[in-house]
């Protein structure tokens, strides 16, 4: 299956050892900025992508499982530690930046606004620099030789 062929989402981990597949667009895309989100995606707040109401399924592999709560479960590769999904008892929220294409699946809500770090309102106000640009990172940036998985399916 191929990013957004017939109405299905692709994407998977940073090893690509765990992929999926959505069959139809997830429309409830959203950022969470609870303290339980932010400690398991380790960042200032987690963006999620319900896939309740869709044909889901693993592609390759499956994720471990973390019990963050006692009615919460979080997916992430046991290989390479790709945070991946938000399993609760309402249905499974897949992470935004899993997918093959995160821009596809913009956020259109907030939850957990209690935990909410007070900068990250202002983040789009810093300076801002392209990789490339990044003058003491040249020389280095030279040599990387990616072992990413790539952004579709192999």
């Amino acid at each position: 299956m191929t990013q957004g062929y017939e109405g299905v989402y692709t994407g998977g981990c940073q090893c690509g050892a765990v992929r999926f597949a959505v069959q139809g667009r997830p429309n409830d895309s959203s950022i969470c900025h609870c303290r339980m989100c932010q400690k398991a995606f380790g960042a200032y707040y987690a963006p999620l992508v319900s896939v309740r109401g869709h044909d889901f399924q693993w592609t390759r592999g499956e994720p471990k499982r973390f019990a963050s709560s006692n009615h919460v479960k979080r997916g992430f590769c046991s290989d390479c530690g790709t945070p991946l999904t938000y399993e609760a008892p309402d249905g499974v929220a897949v992470a935004a930046g899993a997918f093959d294409d995160p821009a596809a699946l913009p956020p259109v809500i907030q939850y957990g606004l209690e935990g909410k770090i007070a900068f990250v309102d202002t983040l789009h106000t810093l300076k801002a620099k392209r990789t490339e640009e990044d003058d003491g990172a040249g020389d280095f940036l030279h040599t990387i030789v990616s072992y990413q998985h790539p952004d579709h399916d192999t």
